[in-house]
């Protein structure tokens, strides 16, 4: 395993100014990815068909490398508080992106078979 694989989850880990919540955060970060199968409640598997969802994996995408790069940047003003915002989006696209997409699909997907 390179250094680079694990400069996203040491920004997440300096993105959080407590010592303890930033090792937290960054084993959070990991073992999020076990929760994924639950919160992704879509009826139609794949994202070919779904747009929404495409779309904000590719947001998902750009944070990722941008966390990556930001954890090979200097501990310095405009890049704490990035990384921060960073960290913010990375579990809010598992734990509220994720499950509100799967449902507007579903509704969408239920309103174009009628």
């Amino acid at each position: 395993m390179r250094c680079s694989d694990l400069l996203p989850f040491y920004a997440i880990l300096r993105s959080i100014p407590d010592k303890l919540g930033g090792v937290i955060a960054m084993f959070a970060a990991l073992l999020i990815l076990l929760v994924l199968p639950v919160t992704d409640r879509s009826v139609v598997r794949g994202n070919t068909f779904k747009i929404l969802s495409k779309f904000a994996f590719y947001l998902f995408v750009f944070n990722f490398f941008l966390l990556m790069n930001l954890g090979q940047l200097h501990v310095e003003v405009p890049f704490i508080e990035l990384g921060q915002y960073a960290t913010v989006f990375y579990f809010s696209y598992y734990l509220i992106l994720v499950p509100v997409i799967s449902t507007i699909e579903n509704i969408l997907f239920y309103i174009g078979n009628k």
